[in-house]
């Protein structure tokens, strides 16, 4: 499967994640490579990457984070191989992991003595020993276990965010996302399965799957209908255009066409939906 990530965007997410909260938040690829390359870490875990064995053990961490979730939904805790505090939820499409999403770089509640005893168990590869390392091990932050709850699920609201916004996508979402911003720019044009099709590269088969998954169940025709309703429905709001000039900036040269259109997909007339929206609007003023 293709996947695409938007480095830039993901990189300003988590970086800005982590000034609003002190967490440190991460992306890797479905084989649990490191894809965002944040470089803010805390002092241990910058001290333990900075050694070849470290950085190694460190990738292999994230790896096997990735490879053994085994939830069903939401963030799985763990310690990674220094003994620091990490979680990892995957980024779903369908069924099929397209990234994961992980925070760490902190301690839990536990006294810090018995977690430094676990951790230094494993640091006798370092440099200078585990004795080295011990400051900075002191000097990550531990959170509450309601503190990690919480932050955890303000990241799986992140992750729907990230799938919506098409910062982690396949190709197939790419396509869906062509023919979301075509209709966009040429919903005003006289548009047909054919022309879209020629147009965006995409087989007619396709293109009439995508235009059912962007809209909910409708066809491709349905779909740029309601285009034009919408923004039809706007100018309506918002000028004093007649109701035949309105018809025509949205792509409709018919005008008992276009009330018809209309009346199916908004429940009322043009008229009566510019009326309706004026009066609201002198309410509220």
């Amino acid at each position: 499967m293709n996947i695409l990530f938007d480095q830039d965007q993901l990189l300003r997410l988590v970086t800005n994640l982590y000034l609003l909260t002190g967490i440190r938040a991460n992306i890797l690829d479905a084989q649990g490579r490191d894809i965002c390359l944040a470089q803010d870490h805390p002092p241990f875990c910058r001290a333990v990457n900075s050694q070849p064995e470290g950085h190694r053990r460190c990738v292999a961490c994230d790896m096997r984070a990735a490879a053994g979730y085994c939830q069903e939904a939401g963030f799985q805790f763990y310690r990674c191989h220094a003994g620091v505090c990490e979680a990892v939820m995957p980024l779903y499409d369908g069924s099929q992991p397209l990234a994961y999403l992980i925070f760490g770089g902190f301690l839990s509640e536990a006294p810090l003595p018995d977690q430094w005893a676990r951790a230094s168990a494993g640091l006798d590869w370092y440099p200078g020993g585990p004795e080295a390392l011990r400051a900075a091990f002191f000097q990550l932050r531990q959170y509450s276990a309601a503190e990690l709850n919480a932050y955890a699920e303000l990241l799986e609201s992140l992750a729907a965010y990230i799938r919506l916004r098409g910062m982690i996508s396949t190709a197939e979402r790419t396509d869906l996302q062509k023919l979301d911003a075509y209709l966009d720019q040429h919903y005003r044009e006289k548009l047909s399965l054919a022309s879209i099709s020629a147009q965006l590269h995409i087989g007619r088969t396709k293109l009439c799957r995508l235009a059912k998954e962007l809209s909910g169940g409708a066809t491709l025709t349905s779909l740029i209908t309601r285009r034009r309703v919408e923004a039809a429905q706007k100018l309506l709001l918002e000028t004093d255009a007649p109701i035949s000039a309105v018809a025509e900036a949205v792509g409709i040269s018919d005008y008992n066409y276009f009330s018809r259109v209309f009346r199916a997909a908004a429940g009322t007339t043009p008229r009566e939906f510019r009326a309706a929206g004026r009066r609201q609007g002198q309410n509220l003023g």
